[in-house]
């Protein structure tokens, strides 16, 4: 299906003229949009099955990002959260990347780590040996747990074992069964695996295992995304497009160099991954987490982007990090959104979510460092800022966009301002 990613004058219909602009451009049923449109999408029967002391739901608002073309193909991309100016931020990222073709992505295969970890072992380096010589045999047994996922071209592939001498608990050996889940995200499969295999583990070392659990350091499952814009394009009224990359790139060398700057540039990242990873019923928190410590893996919490200038001086970024999602099983199957979200995606495996993820990041972090090289974060980000704090000043209607617009304008947005400004309205 060929669609158009742009969404013209968008932002300025009303939510029921935006869906109803959706059902046609990508032929959603009527149940589909009633998903979209009625209270409770999620019922609480399906909810009370999906965790634990179920008592009612949370709702967060459910938006389209628009303008994004990845490796030539136009997309809206599903974004849940509570956080102004992040749809707006990547949706015009996205719109700039667009005269360069857009998004360029790939992936490497999707293997995840199960660790089963050995200790009690008198002679550590002898025993790592001696489960390596027996790898066909660990392999073999930990495939015989999931002949479905076999069949899919999945399954258990290598094992690694890394040896710890000097722990505080004497020597310790932790084997690394590296498996292709394929389109799940691969938590069961390789836990499962994982205790398949510590009774025959436990055999070749004459040690006792203890912990058979995967790794969220989904180091060898990685998503890349690239971009590029020429300086004309990033053009404002007060910046030249020449600037405005100069000051992206010192602001990206100061998250590369300073962790603490790192960590609110990272955070920025995953605004945009985030929203997109809980759209489509994945686990967010193994994704913060894969990320965080991917960000340390040369042991200096940096940035999780690059940029750059190219020979012609244009600008230049990239991102490549832990991606560990699926398009089967946990939420992303049980629930009516996710599935709803993953095809107004069109994914057809988790490897292309998870480069579609590391786009929407990319172009988050972009919409940043431009905000912070030129006007400053607040800004933009205030403005936007600006209509939750009318909201919980109790504005409705055509009260909103006044609200918001006196605000803006004398650049003093705080919630007893909008209280007052809402008082002497009402009074008039």
């Amino acid at each position: 299906m060929s669609i158009d990613s742009r969404l013209p004058d968008f932002r300025n219909l009303s939510p029921a003229k935006r869906l109803e602009h959706v059902q046609h451009l990508l032929g959603l049923s009527a149940e589909e949009v009633a998903l979209l449109r009625d209270a409770g999408a999620l019922p609480l029967e399906i909810a009370d099955g999906m965790i634990e002391n179920v008592i009612g739901k949370f709702e967060l608002p459910y938006a389209l990002a628009s303008n994004f073309r990845i490796n030539g193909r136009e997309m809206l991309i599903p974004l849940v959260v509570e956080e102004p100016s992040v749809v707006a931020a990547a949706s015009f990222m996205a719109k700039l990347t667009r005269p360069a073709g857009g998004f360029q992505t790939s992936s490497s295969a999707p293997l995840m780590r199960a660790q089963v970890q050995i200790i009690g072992v008198s002679d550590p380096y002898n025993a790592r040996l001696s489960l390596l010589r027996n790898k066909d045999e660990i392999i073999t047994l930990a495939n015989s747990k999931d002949q479905l996922l076999n069949s899919l071209g999945g399954g258990c592939r290598d094992i690694e074992v890394h040896t710890f001498i000097d722990s505080p608990r004497g020597p310790m050996l932790v084997a690394h069964l590296i498996v292709d889940v394929r389109d799940a995200m691969g938590a069961n499969t390789v836990n499962t695996m994982a205790e398949a295999v510590a009774p025959l583990m436990e055999q070749l070392t004459g040690g006792k295992v203890r912990l058979r659990i995967l790794s969220n350091l989904a180091d060898l499952r990685l998503a890349r995304a690239q971009l590029r814009i020429a300086p004309e394009h990033l053009d404002t009224a007060e910046y030249k497009g020449t600037e405005v990359i100069e000051g992206v790139i010192d602001a990206y060398t100061f998250a590369a160099i300073d962790p603490y700057r790192a960590a609110t540039h990272n955070k920025g990242i995953m605004n945009g991954i985030d929203p997109l990873v809980v759209a489509t019923g994945n686990d967010w928190r193994a994704v913060e987490a894969g990320a965080h410590a991917y960000a340390c893996r040369n042991g200096h919490y940096g940035s999780l982007t690059t940029w750059e200038k190219d020979r012609e001086g244009h600008l230049v970024g990239t991102i490549e990090m832990p991606m560990p999602l699926g398009l089967v099983g946990g939420a992303t199957k049980t629930h009516p959104l996710a599935q709803l979200s993953l095809r107004i995606l069109g994914v057809k495996s988790a490897q292309e979510l998870g480069e579609i993820a590391v786009a929407v990041g990319l172009a988050q972090n972009l919409g940043a460092l431009r905000a912070l090289a030129t006007e400053g974060i607040q800004r933009g980000h205030m403005a936007l800022h600006a209509r939750n704090i009318a909201l919980s000043a109790g504005a409705r209607g055509d009260e909103l966009d006044w609200l918001v617009k006196r605000m803006v304008e004398t650049r003093d947005v705080r919630a007893d301002r909008a209280e007052a400004l809402l008082r002497e309205k009402r009074g008039q």
